[in-house]
């Protein structure tokens, strides 16, 4: 792979960088979800805390879905924790999304060295069930054996995390309602419509709320959010979904989540995270890689982000967001195949984002949505990263705090950053 390094200039903010990350380690604080006149709030200790976030892995080239940093020797652990950790604290991130693979030992040592907390998510069936002995690649949610499993499961989830420093919020499920419509774990376009499966997403929904349920009755000191594909089925959610505290979002629209901000709070009337959203690097039409496209939707995502936030002058209910991803996963594209190969096949179509989008052709490039680029392994399995100017871009970004700042601050400085983006391009 051909990586294309662009300098872009630092711009002087007088925020601290990382007001928000050292803990405090000498007393157990209370994370919870409160509303004041500004908004919604993510609050720890009594202080708000809003999330700039990462969805972080790591997978060395050649390896993918069945490679797990965290079944490798200590050392190999915790040299692939200390060089990635440290770029993302660098950059202003505070939380990263892990999935219950991950001990709890590891994120109490990313908490406690580098100040960044973890969000805790169980997939709960997204990506099918053994039961009976038997392997289940689409998850029914309607069935009585499924039902018991997936509790018991998220009983063992929440003992096995119960008091671990670092945890900041429990995420069940990932996109669970693609699952109904889609046939395998690869993305594909996005399903439209809600009618075919009403019965089978009333049943995920419910099922999803008492998970939820047997969390708090567990752990009263954190918040339990669902990840939901977009705003499909929200009037469901909005529904049946009544002990859950916070709608985590996985959304990928282009430059702008539109509405979506409203539609929560017309809806829902909780508080929402964005768990996931990006851009691929790769233009689909010219055959290259495009830091600067990828940067620019990168920021214009996150400026809505901010500007939705509690007290910024719009809908006041956007705790913050996950950028996907943190490093390029080459083994998204046919998932078991052509591993050690960055493939340049756009697998599904999303005229969201307009830089390469063809009517009738797909443009998104699965294996191409980290903002570092991923050099190969040694002999260990550990590798070096290549921030784009993604990643320079958001450094600049996080270093705001949205509690801390006017609207009319955060415009600014976006658009600064922005300017300096296509200067560099």
């Amino acid at each position: 792979m051909k990586t294309v390094f662009l300098s872009v200039v630092t711009l002087f903010i007088t925020i601290p960088a990382f007001s928000q990350f050292m803990p405090d380690q000498t007393a157990k604080q209370e994370i919870k979800v409160m509303n004041d006149s500004r908004g919604d709030l993510l609050t720890i200790g009594g202080k708000p805390f809003f999330l700039k976030g990462m969805n972080w892995d790591y997978f060395p080239i050649g390896t993918n879905y069945t490679y797990s940093i965290w079944e490798q020797s200590e050392d190999v652990i915790q040299a692939a924790l200390d060089n990635e950790m440290s770029l993302l604290r660098k950059m202003g991130v505070n939380v990263i999304r892990q999935y219950n693979t991950i001990p709890p030992r590891w994120i109490k040592y990313i908490y406690e060295k580098y100040g960044i907390y973890t969000i805790i998510n169980h997939s709960f069936g997204r990506y099918g069930l053994t039961i009976n002995g038997t392997w289940h690649g689409n998850t029914d949610y309607c069935r009585e054996d499924v039902r018991k499993l997936l509790l018991q499961e998220v009983d063992d989830f929440v003992n096995t995390y119960h008091g671990t420093p670092g945890i900041l919020m429990y995420l069940i499920g990932n996109e669970n309602n693609y699952g109904l419509f889609w046939a395998g774990a690869e993305s594909e376009d996005l399903p439209v419509g809600e009618n075919l499966h009403d019965r089978r997403a009333r049943c995920l929904y419910k099922l999803l709320n008492e998970a939820a349920l047997r969390i708090k009755a567990v752990d009263t000191s954190h918040p339990v959010a669902i990840c939901n594909g977009d705003l499909q089925f929200l009037d469901v959610i909005a529904n049946v979904c009544k002990d859950v505290d916070v709608l985590g979002v996985n959304s990928y629209r282009g430059n702008s989540f539109d509405t979506l901000f409203k539609e929560v709070k017309e809806k829902w009337g909780k508080p929402v995270i964005l768990t996931e959203f990006g851009a691929d690097a790769y233009n689909a039409v010219t055959k290259q890689e495009v830091q600067g496209e990828q940067a620019e939707i990168l920021l214009d995502n996150w400026q809505e982000i901010y500007q939705n936030a509690a007290g910024m002058g719009r809908c006041g209910n956007c705790l913050g967001g996950f950028t996907f991803q943190f490093s390029d996963g080459w083994w998204k594209s046919g998932q078991t195949i052509n591993l050690d190969v960055h493939d340049t096949h756009a697998s599904w179509a999303n005229g969201g984002y307009r830089f390469d989008f063809v009517a009738g052709e797909n443009n998104m490039n699965e294996e191409w949505f980290g903002i570092c680029a991923k050099g190969n392994p040694d002999d260990r399995g550990l590798y070096r990263l290549y921030p784009r100017m993604a990643y320079k871009a958001l450094r600049k970004v996080q270093r705001i705090e949205p509690y801390q700042s006017s609207p009319s601050f955060i415009e600014q400085r976006f658009s600064a950053i922005k300017k300096q983006i296509r200067k560099n391009k």
